[in-house]
């Protein structure tokens, strides 16, 4: 059976080794001239950056295509445990470690924000225990199939569907929990990793915290960016054919069946077909045969970003790898600039340092500096301008907090903005995450995995289920695999 996987992100990555690793022939079709999607990095003379996501949790999905494909993850793919995953500031002065491990970082908050460390263990506690009773659950498996349903895991999770918080908002799960309003701010902030809005998605989303600080973080030799070529690596060596430059067209459809895609004007027959392109394009763009379903279009867009890629001409000691700037006033202040009452997530700034651990990321004595402020999604707004204001005021707040002249100290620059993001990436709107998770019912509302109507065809990454962010977008990949594998157990065995 042949394959063609339509993009090269990090799903359509892992879609392809594990169909490749299945004994199918497998043909990923990619539009820019690298794989990876939004996970790609980019060079300003002599600094790097991570182009993209700059946070990596969950490696055992990433170990376990190399796996699964019977080679070695350490001849391809390095990675080491971050002592401290993150440092936050506030503009009062407050500075907070926070470890990665949990009795530190309960001692640390339990210091900083007079909270006793019980309250603390016991969030994580719960965090932990929600994930592993429904979160792994809804993550790991198609939404969208009978099956699942009717497995004895899932039954058992819905009749506790009540005690996960699905009912309240994340924002006032944690202002009931962890009564301080600093650890309140800094615990909303997981709302941003997958691009929702503490105040409105549901209390459930209080599993994120557990990945990072029960998991843990890591960090890639040689970037984030490594995740993508090791992958692109081991889909190569394994037999994987990359045609790149090359942009479908059109996923080919006879009398209703799949049977191939158009690229460059011509055919190419494949018996099945994996989407890894936003599923909103995908259909608007690639099947002009079918309609849009009517909930891609009517759901909320997930957040965006605006991103200043700053090569930093000396060394500021208070900073490292992760570091979060909080203050009272960004929503006010940034809720103006964007035009709108509410950015969908609680807006912070993200300043990520990855030459402080890889040395070839900037020149001796300087940093490479990727700073990320959440912004909406793209409905034609004045980027331009925004860009402008929000630089300035990230600027100043930074100049501040650090008592330096920042500006003095950028000696190059690049930005990256929704528009950008959706050129670059074919996300819809520049989202990062595809559909928002602000509803309670988003994770069963998202587009299923497969097309029910059209044989063949399938779908990953973060504008499918299970949503955005790199273990979701690999946990995609993997229900594509298991449900090939299954509707196609006959062929397979053959």
């Amino acid at each position: 059976m042949k394959v063609a996987v339509i993009g090269s992100g990090i799903a359509g990555l892992a879609s392809s080794i594990r169909l490749r690793s299945m004994g199918l022939e497998v043909s990923v079709f990619e539009t820019n001239s690298y794989p990876g999607g939004k996970l790609t990095n980019i060079e300003l003379e002599e600094f790097r950056f991570d182009a993209g996501p700059s946070l990596f949790t969950m490696p055992q999905y990433v170990e376990e295509l190399f796996e699964i494909a019977g080679k070695d993850t350490s001849d391809y793919f390095e990675y080491e445990k971050v002592k401290v995953n993150c440092h936050y500031f506030y503009p009062d002065g407050t500075f907070v470690k926070a470890y990665s491990d949990q009795r530190k970082l309960s001692k640390e908050f339990s210091d900083k924000f007079d909270v006793s460390s019980k309250v603390i263990e016991d969030y994580f506690k719960e965090s932990q225990i929600t994930y592993e009773e429904a979160g792994r659950i809804f993550l790991e498996k198609s939404l969208h199939k009978y099956d699942t349903w009717l497995s004895g895991d899932v039954l058992k999770a819905l009749i506790k569907i009540s005690k996960y918080d699905i009912n309240r908002s994340l924002n006032n799960v944690n202002k009931s929990k962890l009564k301080h309003p600093k650890l309140v701010q800094l615990f909303n902030r997981y709302a941003t990793y997958n691009g929702s809005n503490p105040y409105v998605t549901p209390g459930i989303m209080k599993t994120i915290p557990h990945l990072e600080h029960g998991i843990g973080t890591f960090l890639p030799k040689g970037g984030m960016h490594a995740i993508a070529t090791s992958l692109y690596e081991l889909a190569q060596d394994i037999g994987v054919e990359f045609k790149f430059n090359t942009p479908v067209e059109e996923i080919v459809l006879e009398n209703g069946k799949l049977s191939g895609i158009k690229s460059k004007s011509e055919i190419h027959a494949f018996d099945l077909v994996v989407s890894n392109m936003d599923v909103y394009h995908t259909y608007q763009k690639l099947l002009p045969q079918l309609e849009t379903p009517k909930q891609i279009v009517k759901q909320e867009r997930s957040s965006s970003a605006l991103i200043f890629y700053w090569g930093i001409n000396r060394e500021f000691p208070e900073l490292d790898l992760h570091n979060i700037f909080f203050s009272e006033d960004y929503k006010q202040e940034f809720d103006f600039i964007f035009n709108q009452k509410q950015i969908s997530t609680d807006p912070t700034v993200y300043v990520n340092i990855t030459s402080k651990y890889n040395k070839t990321d900037a020149p001796k004595g300087s940093e490479n500096w990727f700073v990320m402020i959440n912004a909406p999604y793209n409905e034609n707004q004045n980027w331009s301008e925004m860009t402008l204001k929000v630089r300035s005021s990230v600027i100043e707040k930074l100049s501040q907090a650090l008592k330096v002249n920042l500006e003095d100290h950028i000696v190059i620059e690049d930005t990256l903005d929704p528009i950008k993001i959706e050129a670059r990436t074919q996300s819809y709107r520049g989202s990062l995450y595809g559909t928002s998770s602000n509803d309670k019912l988003a994770a069963f509302l998202r587009h299923p995995n497969f097309k029910s109507s059209t044989e063949g065809l399938y779908f990953c990454g973060g504008s499918v289920h299970p949503g955005g962010g790199i273990p979701l977008c690999l946990l995609s990949a993997k229900i594509v695999g298991d449900l090939v594998s299954k509707k196609y157990k006959k062929q397979l065995a053959a």
